[in-house]
């Protein structure tokens, strides 16, 4: 069965947009110290081991326009969007009505790679919700937004992780959790 991860970042507040569904603030602190470590590379090194994204719409709008708007970012993976509209698919650009939950359970039983839920919030809690991750990779920003789209909406039990890598460069810590 393939693995799902949720692999975003947060704030230190536990904010993925700002109040005005900005991302602007997803950076690290700036230095030019000598003593700092190397860059992370977790992110090439994910996505190698990705081959199919899922993401609303909001978040796919905003990779499209904002983020990368003369490049897809992901040429190489199957790209879900979660959406009511009626838009026109690609090869790598599936739009979908289909329930997110049962989206992530019928693509773990294909074969293939891991499956990246992406974002937004909506879709996050979601699968959440019904304990479809197997994997939290969270970069968590020395920012604090005191307000925005919150990660983590109410549960309606608590969620056990173990915590299996950590690291840190910049200021961002990444915390990469799994079930237990």
């Amino acid at each position: 069965m393939r693995k799902v991860t949720l692999f975003i970042a947060v704030s230190l507040d536990g904010y993925i947009a700002d109040r005005n569904r900005k991302v602007e603030w997803l950076q690290g602190q700036n230095t030019e110290s000598p003593d700092e470590e190397q860059e992370l590379d977790s992110y090439e090194e994910f996505i190698r081991r990705i081959d199919t994204i899922l993401m609303g719409f909001n978040t796919f709008h905003q990779v499209n326009t904002e983020l990368s708007p003369d490049v897809w970012p992901y040429p190489d993976q199957t790209s879900y969007v979660i959406t009511h509209r009626s838009l026109p698919s690609t090869e790598r650009i599936r739009f979908t009505s289909e329930p997110p939950c049962e989206l992530v359970r019928r693509l773990r039983e294909e074969d293939g790679k891991g499956i990246w839920i992406c974002g937004g919030a909506g879709l996050a809690q979601q699968v959440m919700k019904e304990e479809l991750i197997d994997v939290w990779h969270i970069s968590v920003i020395p920012t604090l937004l005191g307000g925005g789209i919150r990660l983590f909406g109410e549960l309606e039990q608590e969620r056990k992780l173990r915590l299996i890598q950590a690291q840190s460069c910049h200021g961002i810590t990444e915390l990469v959790y799994e079930r237990r």
